[in-house]
C-alpha cells in the first residue's frame, strides 16, 4: 500500500537562521512591520509503498536521519496524511 508523509524540517530554534533573517529583511523593506521573526524550513512529501504505516513512518524516519535533516542544526516532524 502507498501511504503518503509530509516532513517538515526546520532549524533548531536555538540556532540563528540567517536565511529567515534575509526574509525577514525583506518583508520589512516591503513595509510589512508586524511580522515579528521568521523562520525558513523545508518540506518533503513521501510517497511510501509499505505493508503498514507504521512501517512507512519507520521509513521517513530513517530518511530523516540518514539525509533529509541534519541533527545538528535541524529538527524534523513527520505527518502522515491521506
Amino acid at each position: 500500500m502507498i501511504y503518503n508523509v509530509q516532513i517538515k524540517v526546520m532549524p533548531l530554534k536555538d540556532l540563528l537562521d540567517p536565511q529567515g533573517k534575509a526574509v525577514m529583511g525583506g518583508l520589512q523593506n516591503l513595509g510589512l512591520t508586524t511580522i515579528s521573526d521568521v523562520r525558513v524550513g523545508k518540506h518533503i512529501t513521501l510517497a511510501i509503498d509499505a505493508e503498514s504505516e507504521v512501517a512507512a513512518k519507520q521509513v521517513a524516519q530513517d530518511a530523516c536521519q540518514k539525509l533529509l535533516a541534519n541533527p545538528v542544526m535541524e529538527f524534523f516532524e513527520i505527518e502522515m496524511i491521506n
